[in-house]
């Protein structure tokens, strides 16, 4: 880890940190107390990359992820009560309810969605660049996938388009190692090479330790400077690690608790917490402190949750169609949720 970042800029980044790894505790346990709908996929392990690579832009530089979204809501400043109301189907969730774990989206924030489909945010990513482009804004759109989203042709569709139009996008991979239960080395040829993805394109690639959140910072304030000065788009290989399972629901049969527990000894908030000790940067009195308040702004968030009032019916065509209800009337129910005739058939 190097020195460039003072210590005020490091203790910002490890309470975003913090306040995801708190966050992620508290939805898997509300997870397993049945209050959580859905699937839910944790982001623990992989904290320094959303939270270096967005510290290294400005505020209003959008970005667009795949379905392990939280960590790149909370390093966006989402508030974690609106975050966890998501996931409890709240009305006051950030999506209202309707998203859940992974369709978080927060306008205000220049954060424009998690989604489900693998690979799907990349040709919405491309589209947010255009709209750069076209509009001559002086920002830069980062695009988040999985080493999953690889093996997609929407993912490659997208770096052809962005490298011919030249579009100012980052394609962010979070290279956790596994596409769900399959290693990468298994199911994505040239997996020990994969800058070879972006010279297909004849595009920018670059990689950084993904466990290491001032690396992270460093190369996409690097990168987002070149794409910001018209050089094109780039490709950067974050090389992280999951401690949870792909979801939830996941057993993690194929990979032995010895691989896990060995990458735990990289783990990116110890890691930073040990430069800012041993650099005298902070003293550990600090660092609980913020580690307390960062648990506390995980309960409340339950508590926020568990207090919000359920998203009604009348929720069910917002926010769907140009109109606010399209083709049907505020208050009406569409048919199959209707009282049938017993005759009907």
């Amino acid at each position: 880890m190097s020195d460039s970042l003072d210590a005020a800029a490091l203790l910002g980044m490890l309470r975003r940190m913090m306040v995801i790894r708190r966050f992620e505790e508290r939805a898997a346990q509300s997870y397993q107390q049945a209050n959580v709908g859905g699937f839910c996929h944790l982001y623990i392990g992989q904290e320094a990359v959303a939270v270096g690579s967005i510290s290294a832009l400005r505020p209003d530089d959008p970005i667009i992820t795949a379905y392990r979204d939280h960590g790149h809501a909370l390093a966006r400043d989402m508030d974690p009560r609106y975050a966890m109301a998501e996931l409890f189907g709240k009305l006051t969730g950030c999506s209202k309810g309707k998203g859940g774990s992974m369709h978080y989206f927060d306008r205000e924030h220049h954060m424009y969605g998690g989604h489900a489909i693998v690979g799907g945010q990349c040709p919405l990513g491309i589209g947010i660049a255009f709209g750069i482009q076209y509009l001559e804004e002086d920002k830069v759109c980062v695009c988040y996938l999985g080493d999953g989203a690889l093996n997609q042709g929407g993912f490659h569709e997208s770096m052809n388009m962005a490298a011919v139009m030249n579009l100012p996008i980052i394609f962010a991979l979070e290279n956790n190692q596994y596409s769900m239960g399959t290693h990468i080395a298994r199911g994505t040829a040239a997996a020990d090479n994969l800058p070879a993805k972006a010279a297909a394109y004849d595009m920018r690639a670059d990689a950084c330790d993904g466990m290491d959140v001032q690396a992270v910072y460093n190369c996409f304030a690097k990168q987002a400077a070149l794409v910001r000065a018209g050089e094109g788009p780039a490709f950067v290989d974050c090389q992280t690690y999951r401690y949870k399972g792909h979801s939830m629901s996941d057993p993690q049969k194929y990979r032995s608790k010895d691989e896990v527990s060995e990458q735990e000894q990289q783990d990116p908030i110890n890691k930073l917490v040990n430069h800012l000790i041993d650099n005298h940067l902070c003293d550990q009195s600090e660092i609980d402190k913020i580690d307390k308040h960062a648990k506390d702004q995980a309960l409340e968030s339950v508590k926020f949750a568990n207090d919000s009032p359920e998203t009604g019916l009348d929720e069910l065509f917002t926010d769907v169609y140009s109109q606010p209800y399209g083709p049907y009337k505020k208050g009406d129910l569409p048919l199959m949720l209707r009282e049938r005739d017993p005759g009907d058939r």
